[in-house]
Formats: structure tokens, C-alpha cells, sequence
């Protein structure tokens, strides 16, 4: 893949404006042990909408936008996102995906990483399917969580990126926080692009993207805020994207797109949680994509929709 930008490149811009904007975003900036920065964006700190929706930009490599709405498409929750790329195979699973996983045996610490510094380390086979390779010296790593990897991950980190640490941001947020809920929204387009590539369409043929979800209203509390942060995608998420090649395959993609494909669609997902007792792997991976999808195949003008909004269970769920 060639002439593709650096989503660390991108991402560094969108980073330091955030950190000049620290104080009014209500956001926490410090140095790590090894001279990595870390930036507090829902744990201890406050944060914010805003902050949300800068992270979740920042989350897509600076390859896609993120920006508020009062059109949800669901009328008792208007407040939401709306996420649009034009290049969302690079920005969603190049940069956004959480994909990586972080660990230190030693101190117990796990965590997902996501943003742009997975390009850099490619310690994940998608890349070898993605072909994309990124370089800079600097780059970001986002993590859903109450607190950063600990010094051993952070040296692990910057060895796998090739990067002195003092060219690494780490940013983190709960997931019941204002960014948290806002960035994992803002992940409505990537969901459907990774249940694209798990549904072996040709990435090479998705062209554009956009998404819309609700923003679910914070909770301070783990299983609720997931189940809702889930919900307002599986159940009032909305994606349309722009396709080339056959018919017949964008047909099948917007067919086979929708969460309600999935045996376990149909409750909110706490009450699925429950159901697994808390085993995350135990759910059907197709559930995870938006409630209702279009694709507009753009060589032979013809669209294709399948899926619907499930307000009830949205409601259910953000109550």
C-alpha cells in the first residue's frame, strides 16, 4: 500500500493541540518514568465531551471526523456522533481497532491498546493483511481503562513502536467516563469495517465511510457502562459506506452487516454479558456491528440497506 499518510504523523497534530487545550478540557498531563506523557482523560480527571470526541479522532489516526449531533435517529437520546472517513480501513483498522493487546505479568496489568502507535509496532497480524507500514518518531497509544501501563509496558511499548519513549503518549479513559463513552461511539463506522474484513469482503474495495450513533449517557459503573456503550451501536448505530466492485458483494455485505444477523441480538448487552457469566469471548463476534447499514456501490449507482433501529432496547438499556 503506498502513498498512505502516518496516522502517527496526523494524530501528534491533533495530540498536542489537545494538550494546549489541557486546562479547558479538563484533561490531566504528566511524565511517566521513562519520559513518556501521559494524558488523563477520564480516570482521575473529568474530562468532557469534547475531550471524547478529540479522542476518538485521535483514535483514528487523524483520518477521520468526529462531530456532534442532535440527530441520532433516536428520538428520547438525540445526542450522538456522527464519524465519517474517507479512507476507513486505514483509519479504523489501521489505527482505531483495539487490537493490541498490553500486559505485564508482574503487575497484573491488561489492557487493549488502540491508535496509531498499533501502525507503527504491527505486532498484530492484520497488518500483513493491510499492507500498510507507518514511520515517525513519535505516536499514541489509547487505552480504555483507569490507568496507564506500568513502567515494564511502557519500555515493551516503545521497543516494539522502535521509538525513544520520550516520543510516546499514552492516553487514557474509563469506559463510564464522558470521553470514554463518547470515543467508544465514535467507533460505529470501525465495527462495521471490522465485521467487513470478517466477512472477507475486499477491503481494497471500500472507499468511504460514515456513522452515526447515540452517545450513551455515563454511569459510574463497569458492566452498565459497557451494556450501554455496546447498545447504542448494536442497537442504534447507523453506517453507510461506498463500495466498488460487484453487485452481488454489496449486496451480500449490506445483508450480512446488521447486529440482528447475530443469534444473541435482541437484549441489551449487560443481560448478554450475564448470560456468559462475564466471558467476553463467549459472545457471537457478529453481534458486535451497527444496527442498520446501507452500501452504495458507486460504479453502478445501485445501494443496498439492510437492519433497523431498536429503540426499545436502547431505552432498556440507557435508563
Amino acid at each position: 500500500m503506498v502513498n498512505k499518510p502516518s496516522v502517527s504523523a496526523r494524530a501528534t497534530k491533533l495530540v498536542e493541540s489537545v494538550v494546549s487545550d489541557a486546562d479547558a478540557l479538563r484533561i490531566e498531563v504528566t511524565t511517566g518514568s521513562h519520559g513518556e506523557r501521559l494524558i488523563d482523560m477520564g480516570a482521575k480527571a473529568v474530562g468532557g465531551l469534547e475531550a471524547g470526541r478529540r479522542l476518538g479522532e485521535i483514535c483514528m489516526g487523524g483520518l477521520g471526523q468526529v462531530a456532534f449531533t442532535q440527530s441520532s435517529g433516536l428520538a428520547n437520546w438525540p445526542l450522538g456522533v456522527v464519524v465519517t472517513s474517507n479512507d476507513p480501513v486505514i483509519a479504523c483498522l489501521g489505527s482505531q481497532y483495539a487490537g493490541w493487546s498490553i500486559s505485564d505479568e508482574e503487575s497484573g496489568f491488561f489492557a487493549l491498546g488502540s491508535g496509531p502507535a498499533r501502525a507503527i509496532s504491527r505486532v498484530e497480524d492484520l497488518f500483513q493483511e493491510l499492507g500498510y507500514t507507518d514511520r515517525y518518531p513519535e505516536t499514541t497509544l489509547v487505552i480504555e481503562g483507569d490507568k496507564a501501563p506500568p513502567p515494564a509496558a511502557i519500555k515493551k511499548i516503545s521497543e516494539n513502536c522502535g521509538i525513544n519513549p520520550r516520543g510516546l503518549t499514552i492516553i487514557y479513559a474509563t469506559t463510564w467516563s464522558f470521553a470514554g463513552t463518547v470515543q467508544i461511539a465514535s467507533r460505529v463506522l470501525e465495527v462495521a469495517i471490522h465485521k467487513a474484513h470478517a466477512l472477507h469482503f475486499p477491503l481494497e474495495n471500500i472507499l468511504d465511510g460514515m456513522g452515526t450513533t447515540p452517545i450513551a449517557p455515563p454511569v459510574p459503573d463497569f458492566v452498565k457502562a459497557m451494556g450501554r456503550t455496546n447498545d447504542a451501536i448494536i442497537y442504534g448505530g447507523r453506517i453507510h459506506l461506498f463500495v466498488k466492485g460487484p453487485d452481488s458483494d454489496a449486496q451480500r455485505l449490506a445483508e450480512s452487516l446488521p447486529a440482528s444477523n447475530s443469534d444473541a441480538y435482541g437484549k441489551p448487552f449487560a443481560e448478554i454479558f450475564a448470560d456468559v457469566k462475564g466471558d467476553f469471548y463467549k459472545i457471537d463476534p457478529m453481534l458486535f456491528s451497527p444496527a442498520q447499514v446501507v452500501v452504495s456501490n458507486v460504479e453502478t449507482g445501485n445501494t443496498f440497506r439492510a437492519g433497523e433501529l431498536a429503540p426499545g432496547v436502547v431505552d432498556a438499556s440507557f435508563r
